[in-house]
C-alpha cells in the first residue's frame, strides 16, 4: 500500500511528529510512504506550480493520506492550513476524493481534539474515508507502552484500508450562500471615549459582507475604532517552533509582529476579531497571526480585554471555531463578549446585534467586568501550569517567572491546612459510624453551611 504523509511541521525533517511516522514506517516496511514537507516548503508550493501539482500528483497516485502534524495554537500550523485552502482555491480536490485517510499528531495535549476535529471535517468535505486519529504527548514516543498503541493504531489503519471500510461522515457540507447584508444607519452612537478599541480584520477589501459588517460595527462608536488589515502587518512568515521566544518572550524573526502586538494589542481595552469563513476556520492570515503571537507563549498576555467576533459564514454550523475562539479568550484571562455573524440573513437582526455587542464591550470594559472561566479556561492554565512546573520549565523560562510572581502554580498538595483536613477526614472516614453520620447526615449542610453564613453577614451588614 502506498501512503502519502503530509508533514505540518514547520521544521521539516527535525519534526518530532515525523519520528512516530518514521516508527510505523519501520514497523510496517511493506508499506511505502512517500512524505512530503508541506509547512518547511510552503512558499514554494504556493508560488511554484509545478510543486503544488507534485504533491497533488503523489497524493493522487496513493491509496491513503496520513495528515501528520503539530499542534499549533489550538489547530494545524498556518503553513499546513494555507496548503488546505490551495487544495480548494485550485480546485484539486479530485486527488483526495475517496482515499483513505488518517491523522497523527503531537501536541502538549491543550486542544489537541479541535485540531484533530479541523482535520477530520476537511477529510469530509474532501470527501476522503477518514478512518481516525492518534493524538500523541510530547515524548510519547519513547515509552514502551505508547509505541505498542502506536503501532496498534496504526495496524488497525492498515486493516481498515485493505478491507476498505467505509466510515461514516462526521461533518455535513457548510451551506452555500449568496446573501448580501445590507447594513441601515446607526441609530445612537456610543460613547468609547477613554477606551481604545482595536478591530482587525484579514482583509478590509474581501468578503462584501464582512466589510459591511465592519463598517455597521464601526459607526455604533464616537470613536472609530483602530482598524488595522492583517496584510499590513509586517510578518515575514509563520511560526517556525523553534521555541526561542521561550526564554524571555522575544520572537526570533525580524519583522514588525512583535512590536505591533505589543503595541497595538496589548494596549488596546478591547479587541475584536473580524473574518470569514476559510475551510472550516478563518483564514491562513488569521493563524498565522495566532501562531505568531505565541512569542508570549503561555503568559496571557491580554489578560482583561474585552473580545469580541465578526463573522461572515454559517456561525452555527462551526462549532469548533466558537470553541476554540472562546477558549482563547478564556485562557487569556479575556472577556468573550459575543460572536455575532450575518448568518441569519436579516438586515435588521445583524444590525441590532452588531449595535449590542458594541454596547456591551463598551459597557463591560469600564466595570472591568470578566466572566469565570469555564473548563476551557481552566483546564487549559492547568495544563500549562504542570508544563511548566515541570519538564518544560528550562525552556519557558518567561513563563515560569510569570507563573511564579502571579500565584499560578496554585497546586493542590501546596495548601497546607487542605492537606491536613483531608488527611484527618480520612482517618475518621475509616470508622463505619462516622462514615455513616458523615455522608447521610453532615455532608450536604456542611457544603451549604459556609455560603449561608455570607449571606446572612451581607444582609446584616446591609442593614445597618
Amino acid at each position: 500500500m502506498k501512503i502519502t504523509v503530509l508533514n505540518g511541521s514547520p521544521k521539516g525533517d527535525m519534526s518530532v511528529t515525523l519520528q512516530s511516522v518514521h516508527f510505523i514506517r519501520k514497523t510496517f516496511p511493506a508499506h511505502e510512504f512517500q512524505i512530503c514537507n508541506i509547512s518547511s516548503k510552503i512558499r514554494n508550493i504556493e508560488n511554484n506550480a509545478d510543486s503544488f501539482l507534485k504533491v497533488v500528483e503523489g497524493i493522487g497516485a496513493s491509496d491513503a493520506v496520513l495528515w501528520a502534524f503539530p499542534l499549533y495554537f489550538f489547530l494545524v500550523p498556518a503553513q499546513y492550513k494555507r496548503f488546505v485552502e490551495l487544495v480548494f482555491e485550485r480546485g484539486a480536490q479530485g486527488a483526495f476524493r475517496g482515499k483513505y485517510a488518517a491523522a497523527l499528531s503531537t501536541s502538549w495535549k491543550f486542544f489537541d481534539h479541535s485540531a484533530h476535529n479541523y482535520i477530520h471535517a476537511i477529510c469530509d468535505d474532501l470527501e476522503m474515508r477518514y478512518a481516525g486519529f492518534f493524538s500523541m504527548a510530547m515524548y510519547d514516543l519513547l515509552e514502551t507502552r505508547e509505541r505498542q498503541r502506536l503501532g496498534l493504531f496504526a495496524e488497525t489503519l492498515f486493516e481498515a484500508f485493505e478491507t476498505k471500510t467505509t466510515p461514516a461522515k462526521a461533518y455535513l457540507p457548510l451551506p452555500r450562500r449568496d446573501y448580501r447584508y445590507m447594513p441601515g444607519a446607526a441609530t445612537e452612537k456610543i460613547d468609547n471615549r477613554g477606551k481604545k478599541v482595536l478591530l482587525l480584520a484579514d482583509s478590509l477589501t474581501g468578503p462584501r459582507n464582512l466589510a459591511a459588517m465592519i463598517e455597521r460595527f464601526s459607526s455604533a462608536f464616537i470613536r472609530r475604532p483602530d482598524i488595522v488589515d492583517l496584510d499590513a502587518i509586517d510578518m515575514k512568515s509563520g511560526c517556525q517552533g523553534c521555541i526561542q521566544c521561550g526564554y524571555d518572550n522575544e520572537c526570533c524573526q525580524d519583522d514588525g509582529f512583535t512590536a505591533f502586538f505589543k503595541r497595538k494589542a496589548v494596549g488596546a481595552d478591547i479587541i475584536v476579531f473580524a473574518g470569514s469563513v476559510k475551510d472550516r476556520f478563518l483564514s491562513s492570515a488569521w493563524k498565522t497571526y495566532l501562531d505568531r503571537s505565541f512569542f508570549m507563549n503561555h503568559t496571557p498576555a491580554l489578560r482583561g480585554k474585552q473580545f469580541g467576533l465578526l463573522f461572515s459564514g454559517p456561525l452555527s454550523r462551526m462549532e469548533n471555531l466558537r470553541e476554540i475562539l472562546s477558549a482563547y479568550a478564556e485562557w487569556q484571562g479575556m472577556n468573550p463578549v459575543d460572536f455575532v455573524s450575518d448568518e441569519p440573513e436579516d438586515h435588521a437582526r445583524i444590525d441590532q446585534a452588531l449595535q449590542a455587542l458594541a454596547q456591551r464591550l463598551v459597557r463591560y470594559s469600564r466595570k472591568h467586568y470578566t466572566r469565570p472561566s469555564t473548563f476551557l479556561g481552566v483546564g487549559g492554565m492547568k495544563i500549562f501550569r504542570d508544563a511548566i512546573w515541570g519538564s518544560h520549565r528550562f525552556v519557558f523560562q518567561a513563563d515560569h517567572r510569570y507563573f511564579k510572581s502571579h500565584g499560578l502554580y496554585d497546586f493542590p498538595h501546596k495548601n497546607l491546612r487542605t492537606v491536613l483536613a483531608n488527611a484527618a477526614m480520612m482517618l475518621l472516614t475509616k470508622v463505619p459510624a462516622f462514615r455513616g453520620m458523615l455522608f447521610k447526615k453532615m455532608i450536604r449542610p456542611k457544603m451549604v453551611e459556609p455560603h449561608k453564613k455570607v449571606l446572612k453577614k451581607l444582609f446584616e451588614d446591609s442593614q445597618k
